[in-house]
């Protein structure tokens, strides 16, 4: 667990026992989350401040090892994905189906609920979505992801023959891509300063990739496209800025990634083109849909592991990606040590 900014020990607790309408899940896998890594550099994230030992970890999968009172619709030994919230279910948002913006929603691995970087953990039944043998554990702990990219998509309600254009080709921009074109769009366009990233996202389906960086792109990054959907991953001001120049008329644009709490934004673009602006907190009711897009191939998940670590290894985990720019998703088997490749 995060004991403090930057301190990782490892710690031994009772193993916790399902109450009603709850499962006891062994963990099999768990994903590096860029939220993680900001906890463990930073000790905080906004208003979410790390003040007592947290557990990290919120991307998982694992096995049903115990059912509570009243559970029927799952089983010992069914393999599942955690979608790590638990929310009222009574609320205004909740009665209408926007449960990711329940007040008095808890999330794993956010001050003071601990994640799953553990062997065991406790969660809703109905938070715990079986999934097929065909998807590895791997697999199974990245739906959580997917799902932002899900949401995503369907906030910019993507269809067929839209052109799309996805800044920032990290872990959910590639997300992204993929999900884009399984929904049909006839142009998905990925923009990255990190070359390989960017081969990642012709490999995973983007039509086209490009480098605003280099001298080559500045006049052909984006000419040949006012694109009617933009997913923008990245955070960066910079690519914020771009993306609406390059907006169709009544183009969609969505804000996933996370960077500055305020930006400038061009509001006679806005209003002229009559553009339609939105932002993503999470996910919701999206699960089954990714877990299908992963289950038939439409989505490949397991293209974005690039590690592999044990339990006692989550500080190496934490810090792959400055050690390796390749890196992508590096993955935690809390039940296994030593694993570091």
């Amino acid at each position: 667990m995060l004991v403090e900014q930057g301190v990782i020990e490892l710690e031994t607790v009772t193993i916790p026992a399902p109450g009603p309408r709850r499962v006891q899940v062994k963990i099999s896998a768990v994903g590096i989350c860029g939220s993680d890594v900001h906890y463990y550099e930073h000790g905080r994230i906004g208003d979410y401040i790390v003040d007592q030992p947290l557990v990290l970890g919120h991307e998982a999968s694992g096995v049903i090892t115990a059912v509570g009172d009243t559970v029927t619709t799952l089983q010992v030994g069914d393999r599942v994905a955690l979608e790590p919230q638990e929310t009222c279910g009574q609320c205004e948002q909740c009665q209408k189906g926007r449960y990711n913006l329940c007040p008095d929603v808890i999330f794993f691995a956010t001050p003071p609920v601990d994640g799953a970087f553990a062997e065991y953990v406790v969660l809703e039944a109905i938070r715990a979505h079986p999934v097929p043998d065909s998807l590895s554990d791997e697999a199974a702990a990245l739906i959580e992801p997917l799902a932002v990219a899900v949401w995503a998509a369907q906030k910019a309600g993507i269809e067929p023959g839209d052109r799309v254009l996805v800044t920032g080709a990290g872990p959910i921009g590639l997300l992204c891509v993929q999900v884009a074109r399984a929904r049909g769009a006839a142009v998905v366009v990925a923009s990255d300063t990190n070359d390989a990233r960017l081969e990642k996202a012709f490999e995973l389906g983007a039509t086209r990739v490009t480098n605003p960086m280099k001298a080559g792109d500045v006049g052909t990054a984006w000419q040949d496209e006012d694109y009617t959907v933009i997913l923008e991953c990245s955070g960066a001001s910079p690519a914020i800025r771009g993306a609406f120049t390059k907006a169709a008329p009544a183009a969609r644009i969505v804000l996933v990634g996370m960077g500055a709490d305020e930006l400038m934004l061009p509001l006679g673009l806005i209003q002229g083109k009559e553009l339609v602006v939105t932002g993503t907190f999470r996910y919701a009711n999206v699960y089954p849909a990714a877990i299908a897009l992963a289950a038939t191939g439409a989505v490949q998940l397991d293209e974005l592991v690039t590690g592999h670590f044990g339990l006692d290894e989550v500080e190496l985990a934490l810090t792959s990606a400055k050690r390796d720019p390749l890196a992508l998703k590096a993955i935690v088997h809390p039940g296994k040590t030593g694993l570091q490749s």
